[in-house]
């Protein structure tokens, strides 16, 4: 049996419905807000579909359903409540109610730049919301956002995206950073001290010695002394503080340990870096993704800015 569901649609079960309660044309059409040979073309679709006349006139009182228009009358009610219940209101985010629980994914630069502003942030918004940070694995990344185990993703540089949403942070210069009580002094940074002074380079990868400011002083047929690579961030001015190596990353992360280190401007131009957000694009116009990546980029701005 041929299925004819696709012959019927929504705005002919409300004609049926006006019909069936109003019992008059004239006032089943006001109330649905259509002209009554808008309705009645409604109408003869409804009779084909049911082979039945449903409706017929009856002299000075309207129409009088059939009895098939009053068993299908019986069950349309329920029908209809569960097509309002299925389309239902637009959806709402109440963060002072909810304890949903967010997912950030970022390296441990991005999540020590922005973590310790996002967390107050999020508990003076929402006491109940729960914040997760994993550390990103580049190779189920999207699959991650896909499946919704992940909500947004920080990073540096912005990864081929795979036809995610991105959006730049902030960017953010580099600032050279040394142990407080270094013999070199507090006096600027000279291109010649740069140069000779031993360095700690952080290498994502593992065991790289040369970034960012080594391709800079390339363009200056300069060079410098790297002898100390890490692969963690959070280690590099933990290792600062305790020798005489300079080493040169983004600002935002370096000013969390000032109580540890003195910042300098470097002696060249290094440029700049960009911090991204990613996020799936089915969670566009999630009420909820959407107050949570608006916190996020309000803190980045505010804190930055």
């Amino acid at each position: 049996m041929p299925d004819r569901l696709s012959e019927i649609d929504i705005g002919l079960l409300m004609a049926f419905e006006a019909l069936i309660q109003e019992r008059n044309v004239s006032r089943a059409a006001d109330r649905l807000g259509i002209t009554q040979p808008a309705l009645s073309g409604r109408l003869t679709r409804l009779r084909t579909l049911f082979g039945d006349q449903l409706f017929v006139p009856v002299a000075g009182r309207g129409v009088m359903p059939t009895p098939r228009a009053n068993e299908l009358g019986a069950t349309l009610p329920q029908l209809l409540d569960h097509l309002r219940e299925f389309i239902g209101p637009t959806p709402s985010f109440d963060p002072g109610k909810s304890d949903r629980e967010f997912v950030l994914a970022a390296y441990d630069n991005p999540a020590i730049m922005l973590g310790p502003d996002i967390v107050p942030a999020l508990k003076r918004a929402s006491p109940h919301i729960r914040i997760t940070f994993v550390v990103p694995d580049p190779e189920t990344i999207t699959q991650a956002l896909d499946r919704g185990d992940i909500d947004m993703v920080v990073g540096l540089p912005r990864p081929e995206d795979g036809g995610l949403i991105g959006r730049t942070l902030f960017t953010d210069e580099f600032v050279t950073a040394q142990r407080h009580g270094h013999p070199r002094g507090n006096h600027p940074i000279t291109l010649d001290e740069f140069c000779t002074a031993e360095h700690l380079l952080v290498s994502t990868s593992g065991g790289g010695y040369r970034g960012p400011v080594d391709r800079a002083l390339d363009k200056l047929g300069r060079s410098r002394h790297v002898s100390l690579s890490v692969q963690s961030y959070a280690l590099a001015p933990i290792i600062l503080g305790s020798s005489d190596h300079l080493c040169t990353l983004p600002g935002r992360f370096l000013r969390r340990f000032e109580a540890m280190v003195d910042l300098f401007a470097p002696p060249l131009d290094v440029g700049n870096v960009e911090l991204y957000a990613l996020w799936h694009p089915r969670m566009r116009d999630d009420p909820a993704h959407r107050w949570f990546r608006n916190l996020v980029f309000e803190v980045a701005r505010v804190t930055h800015g």
